[in-house]
């Protein structure tokens, strides 16, 4: 779960690979603690089911995703808001989840009201020309239709978020080898990413600008730059090297992201080797 204001995590769940309760779906439920009333939470597809969405609306929790693949959407029926906008009911399934309890199936409304509203995209670089999405924000004077629109297509900065978890903080190889070594492992990749994001959000305040348009990656390079120096100072000249590396990082600015058109291509080309798929065994010919 990541604040789309600054990209850090606010929390996370870790489940086993494989078995029971270990979906997506389970890991949110998981998270619904870390939720208050009056949050919004920005989802894909994936956890746009009536079980989940009305459980978050309970909370008191809006959301904006995207319409599941396997529920039609018929702008011709409930209440017009405008061109392909309009409010519906969504209805409670007849079967009863797994791993709900009958009183809180029972609990549940059988009705919950829903918006939904196409979008479609011009731009060349995306792969879906138009899609729907559905929202619990139901009032089309306070919530624009071209805001909503925004609004989910800023979802895609958790992408680019994880990419940074992922990459920058070289944690794309975990290297622990039990399960309780692998959670503190990805927790302790967590701490760092939030600390450098601590310090970007930092930066963009004292700079007049916003976290998002300032780099993970030089951040983190002119904070190991400054390292040295930082852990050596004390009292003012401290104070005063702190804000230089702050004024530092915020000349770091991200590259030109066009939106989505550059290819996804590999950087370094792999080496000429066969694959190890025994450990500690090499290839024959080797």
């Amino acid at each position: 779960m990541l604040a789309l204001a600054t990209g850090c995590v606010l929390d996370a769940a870790v489940g086993a690979s494989r078995g029971k309760l270990t979906g997506e779906h389970a890991l949110l439920r998981a998270l619904h603690g870390r939720l208050k009333r009056g949050d919004l939470l920005l989802g894909d597809a994936y956890y746009s089911s009536f079980d989940a969405v009305v459980t978050l609306v309970g909370m008191g929790v809006d959301v904006v995703m995207r319409q599941a693949a396997n529920r039609r959407t018929d702008f011709r029926r409930g209440t017009r808001l405008g061109r392909e906008d309009h409010l519906v009911q969504w209805h409670r399934h007849r079967n009863r989840p797994k791993w709900m309890t009958r009183e809180e199936f029972a609990a549940l409304p059988r009705m919950l009201p829903m918006r939904e509203l196409r979008v479609r995209v011009d731009q060349p670089g995306f792969r879906t020309r138009s899609f729907v999405v559905v929202t619990s924000l139901l009032d089309a004077v306070a919530y624009p239709r071209k805001e909503l629109e925004e609004l989910y297509r800023s979802r895609w900065h958790a992408e680019l978020d994880l990419r940074s978890i992922k990459s920058v903080m070289q944690m794309d190889v975990l290297r622990c080898k039990t399960p309780a070594m692998v959670r503190k492992e990805i927790f302790g990749h967590f701490l760092a990413y939030n600390l450098i994001r601590g310090v970007l959000a930092a930066s963009a305040l004292g700079n007049q600008t916003l976290p998002r348009s300032l780099s993970v990656q030089g951040a983190r390079q002119t904070l190991e730059a400054f390292r040295v120096e930082l852990n050596r100072a004390h009292g003012e000249a401290a104070q005063r090297l702190r804000e230089v590396a702050l004024t530092a990082i915020a000349y770091h600015r991200v590259g030109d992201r066009p939106d989505r058109v550059e290819p996804r291509v590999v950087k370094r080309r792999p080496k000429p080797y066969p694959r190890m798929q025994v450990p500690g065994k090499r290839p024959e010919g080797v």
